[in-house]
């Protein structure tokens, strides 16, 4: 269970799934698909459903590219925390944003898998928090002809590597879309 004391929310984490960082996304549909029941999944049973929204030099605040695309819909109660760096609690009001909600375990969905998803996994393990990588919700780019593995073999092996990912006092690893239960922990 979480390190984190009097914690036992759970949260959504839905991770870049911007117009212009899921364009040409692998499985694209499959996977907004798969963040979008979630979300409603979390909606019914009050989980939050937290979006973070990155911006850098090639995806300016506000441009139609930095926006959530159209075909997931954050509510207006949902938090939302802006990022510059792949590692969502970097510089953000991400941890806080936590804090307040009592949320220890974390779902983690969205885009890139071998950037900003990876990178977020990472922090929000190493910050005490468990981390589950939903492994049929997120997606990257296909990045080869700049020497990366093919999108299908990143997911693949981020799956493999996070389903084995150990840590005293916390839960790592993966899970199907329909295999997520948003039940707070004891």
């Amino acid at each position: 269970m979480t390190t984190l004391e009097n914690r036992p929310s759970a949260a959504l984490l839905v991770i870049d799934m911007q117009v212009g960082v899921i364009a040409g996304a692998h499985r694209r549909e499959e996977v907004i698909a798969n963040v979008r029941g979630l979300v409603e999944r979390a909606r019914l049973k009050r989980v939050p459903v937290v979006w973070v929204q990155h911006h850098d030099e090639n995806l300016a605040r506000e441009s139609e590219d930095w926006r959530i695309a159209p075909d997931l819909a954050p509510d207006a109660a949902d938090p939302l925390v802006e990022k510059a760096y792949g590692d969502a609690f970097e510089d953000t009001r991400l941890e806080d944003v936590l804090s307040s909600l009592g949320v220890g375990r974390l779902f983690v969905v969205g885009a890139q898998t071998d950037a900003c998803v990876r990178s977020t996994l990472h922090g929000a393990f190493v910050r005490g928090y468990d981390a589950i990588l939903v492994a049929d919700a997120h997606t990257t780019e296909d990045l080869t002809k700049w020497g990366a593995p093919p999108p299908e073999q990143i997911i693949a092996h981020t799956n493999l590597y996070w389903t084995y990912q150990t840590a005293p006092g916390r839960i790592a690893g993966t899970l199907e879309t329909a295999d997520v239960d948003f039940t707070p922990t004891a």
